[in-house]
């Protein structure tokens, strides 16, 4: 059950990230799967799985926003 929940929040983060930055949801999992950010969400030691989806979201772009710096 725990798994279940944690993917529908994936789906759901992967989206917003897609509309975000206009990009096909194919593409937009690719980048997701690619951050820091991912592997937290995954570890629930950080806690992560537990912020609002977007919360999560903006994670993910200020670790984009620093690697392109």
């Amino acid at each position: 059950m725990k798994e279940q929940v944690l993917w529908r929040k994936i789906s759901r983060i992967v989206m917003l990230l897609a509309e975000r930055l206009e990009i096909s949801p194919e593409r937009a999992l690719g980048i997701f799967y690619g951050t820091r950010t991912c592997e937290m969400l995954h570890d629930s030691r950080y806690g992560l799985h537990l912020m609002g989806d977007l919360y999560i979201l903006n994670d993910i772009l200020q670790e984009l926003q620093e690697r392109q710096s």
